[in-house]
């Protein structure tokens, strides 16, 4: 079994295989040189002379909290989206206006009903991140193989 990911940098993985059941590891010394970031893998299975593509997609490669500096902000993107469209809608309990002119210059807020829109994509983005935080990943299930002569 091999695990190839690219983005910012290529990793290639090989799992250790005892019978049926095949591991990925890596030491904290290799991880340690990947970049963060937006990885897309495949996920290969090989007898030596035919190969099986089991499956594909991304995966982020989160940084190292302890070298992260000052300031680091953790939140994914879907997160700070839902983050600023409920700061929004928190201020808009306050404003009447939709819309209003001052000297030939207009200035249009989005509709209550699509920032709800809005809230409702981005809180079902977080809530399935957050669902592959508690264990609903991709890697850790099995995939079963055979090949035949």
């Amino acid at each position: 079994m091999s695990l190839h990911l690219r983005g910012p940098k290529a990793i290639n993985l090989t799992a250790d295989g005892d019978g049926s059941v095949h591991t990925f590891t890596s030491d904290s010394a290799a991880t340690a040189e990947w970049t963060a970031g937006e990885y897309w893998y495949t996920l290969r299975a090989t007898d030596g002379s035919d190969m099986v593509e089991l499956e594909t997609g991304n995966v982020r490669v989160l940084p190292d909290l302890v070298a992260a500096g000052e300031g680091f902000d953790g939140r994914s993107q879907a997160q700070i989206a839902l983050d600023a469209i409920e700061a929004v809608l928190a201020n808009r309990a306050t404003l009447d206006q939709e819309r209003y002119r001052i000297n030939n210059r207009e200035l249009y807020r989005t509709p209550i009903a699509d920032l709800l829109k809005l809230r409702a994509f981005y809180a079902e983005q977080v809530r399935r991140e957050n669902g592959c935080k508690t264990g609903r990943a991709r890697f850790g299930r099995q995939i079963a193989v055979r090949f035949t002569a």
